[in-house]
């Protein structure tokens, strides 16, 4: 099983408990075909960054799934013919888990490698001392 975040933004037209049902119709779609929701989030009512289909706000519900590839197509594709969802975007994201895991990896071993910084030296203690008093007739 791979890991997926997937955001769907829902029509700003239902209310807030229809927006919660149409996330409940993918969740049910997902955990009916094996997937396990790690993470369910709704975020509520935002303004979108450009107008979508004459709409500029929508419902932003948030999943992260552990599910194969096959379900989270299934989903992608009912999100795509409904009406109620304007944009959806699905995302592999142990790809990037495992992307940074490596960098951080390797980021040990090359620090590992190279040998410590010697410390700082320290600016010698330089008293102050107070200017020569001016003459008359001097230039300063």
């Amino acid at each position: 099983m791979r890991l997926y975040d997937i955001v769907a933004l829902v029509t700003p037209d239902l209310t807030d408990e229809d927006a919660q049902k149409v996330a409940a119709e993918y969740r049910k779609i997902l955990s009916d075909g094996g997937a396990e929701i790690v993470k369910d989030e709704t975020w509520g009512r935002r303004r979108l960054a450009f107008p979508i289909l004459r709409k500029r706000e929508a419902y932003y519900h948030y999943f992260q799934v552990s599910a194969e590839p096959a379900i989270v197509a299934e989903t992608e594709r009912r999100m795509k013919l409904s009406d109620q969802v304007l944009r959806h975007l699905a995302v592999r994201a142990d790809l990037e888990l495992k992307r940074a895991a490596k960098m951080a990896t390797r980021q040990r071993e090359k620090a590992a490698r190279r040998p410590p910084r010697p410390p700082a030296p320290m600016p010698p203690a330089v008293p102050a001392e107070a200017p020569p008093p001016i003459e008359k007739g001097e230039i300063s």
